[in-house]
This record gives structure tokens, C-alpha cells and sequence, in this order.
């Protein structure tokens, strides 16, 4: 009877942590040499060269429309980019940082009397998020933790980003 107890433990652990999520994932394909993002159409393309390798539905900020000018707009920037870091310990899961401000946004705001903002990210969407519709960052680009998963497996640092409107 104990011996039975104990294989039936077994195999609700074993059955559990197979459900469990692997926050870091491996990824051994296709280099992902350009990341695109078509605000309008709401999608993110990694890409090898030419061939999409995958697709996602992302969420923007929220005033979605319009390229972002100055800190607190609410908006996604439009324009060319790279992933300069990463964050695995981020409150959104994991998130791969864009390097956002580039020289033309810093001067764009400045002639604003403003500042561009920064901090803008790939990111996923923990629980405590899931509300308040597809838009709802205050600039960065979202999806789900389990996209965010693969795309930091997949998406290096230098990596370049096209934003689209």
C-alpha cells in the first residue's frame, strides 16, 4: 500500500511538471536577422533574411495610433531600431528592450521642448495584465508570456527592428 502511494506522488509530479512553463527556452534554427513590426495590422515578423520564420499578434500602446514623440504619449514608435538588452527578471515575464530613442526622436523632441521617453520593449503579458483590451502599454510592444518565451530564445541583442505604422 505505501509503495503504491509512492508511485501515485511520482506520477502526479512528473504529470505537474510537465505542465509547468520553461521560462527559458533553447532555439537552434535560422538566425533571426531583422525583427518587423506592422503597427496596423497589429503583427510582429521574425525574419531569416527574406523568410518569415514566425508570426505574432501583438498589443501596442495605448493610443496606438501615430508614431511616439515624447515620453507619456502612449504611443509604439515608428522607425528603424535594434534590441540592445534584455531583461530576464522583467515584471512582464521577459522582455527584449528596443533602443529607442534614436538620434531623429531625440531631436523630434527636443524641438518639442520634451523629452523622447525611453524604455521601450518586447514584452509579455502577466496575469495582472490581461485586462483592458489589445492596446494597453505605455509604448512597448506586447504578447503573450508563452511568445515572449520563444522570441527571447530566438531574437539576439544587435538584432535589427523595423516599427511600421
Amino acid at each position: 500500500m505505501r509503495s503504491l502511494r509512492i508511485l501515485l506522488m511520482v506520477g502526479i509530479f512528473a504529470a505537474l511538471s510537465g505542465c509547468a512553463s520553461q521560462k527559458f527556452r533553447s532555439y537552434h534554427g535560422p538566425e533571426i536577422t531583422h525583427v518587423v513590426v506592422n503597427k496596423g495590422d497589429r503583427r510582429l515578423y521574425l525574419l531569416h533574411n527574406d523568410k518569415v520564420l514566425k508570426t505574432y499578434k501583438i498589443g501596442l500602446g495605448f493610443r496606438p495610433e501615430g508614431d511616439k514623440k515624447v515620453m507619456g504619449d502612449g504611443r509604439t514608435p515608428e522607425g528603424n531600431y535594434f534590441i540592445d538588452r534584455r531583461n530576464p527578471n522583467s515584471k512582464f515575464h521577459l522582455s527584449i528592450g528596443i533602443s529607442y530613442p534614436n538620434p531623429v526622436d531625440v531631436i523630434e523632441a527636443a524641438e518639442l521642448g520634451k523629452s523622447p521617453g525611453g524604455d521601450i520593449f518586447i514584452h509579455g503579458r502577466p496575469r495582472a495584465y490581461r485586462k483592458g483590451g489589445r492596446d494597453w502599454t505605455a509604448g512597448c510592444i506586447a504578447v503573450t508570456d508563452r511568445q515572449m518565451e520563444d522570441i527571447y530564445a530566438m531574437v539576439r541583442t544587435g538584432t535589427p527592428i523595423t516599427i511600421n505604422p
